[in-house]
């Protein structure tokens, strides 16, 4: 399949979670031109924030794959990843991202995933969700673990 045959598809899954009371978001992540895995946005239906689209597709890619590392495949998502889809995008480390809409396409119809890149650039003291360290050497114990262990998986 051609990247616009594959983006399609992440719109057809768009559009079929709209009609299953999911939002409007569908990705499709493929290898070679082949359709790996697909997800829709299931954050409703689901009870789960993290279902998004590209999150779900993701996780199906690394479960039927049976690796973290999606190195070699391509992500095309009907919308500019939000921040945290984003990120597992880079975790997962896929290749490229194609997408339709962009994130103020998204704003526009309610999603403000805008705010969440604008909050990511203030220091943690000045964002609206407080933070606070709590327990650093306490919780630096595991770290301590992991760079002292010598058959850690590095990801």
């Amino acid at each position: 399949m051609d990247k616009k045959e594959l983006m399609r598809r992440a719109v057809a899954l768009a559009e079929e979670s709209v009609a299953k009371g999911g939002g409007p978001f569908g990705a499709v992540i493929a290898r070679g031109g082949e359709i790996v895995a697909e997800g829709a946005n299931c954050v409703v239906p689901h009870h789960d924030p993290t279902a998004h689209a590209e999150v779900s597709a993701i996780r199906e890619a690394a479960r039927r794959l049976g690796t973290h590392d999606l190195s070699g495949c391509e992500i095309y998502t009907s919308c500019e990843p939000c921040p945290m889809c984003l990120g597992a995008i880079y975790w997962a480390h896929l290749d490229k991202i194609y997408y339709g809409c962009d994130r103020k396409d998204a704003a526009a119809i309610g999603f403000d995933d805008d705010f969440i890149y604008r909050e990511l650039q203030l220091a943690p003291s000045d964002r609206q969700k407080p933070s606070e360290i709590v327990l650093a050497d306490e919780a630096a114990r595991a770290f301590r673990l992991w760079s002292d262990k010598p058959d850690r998986k590095e990801y």
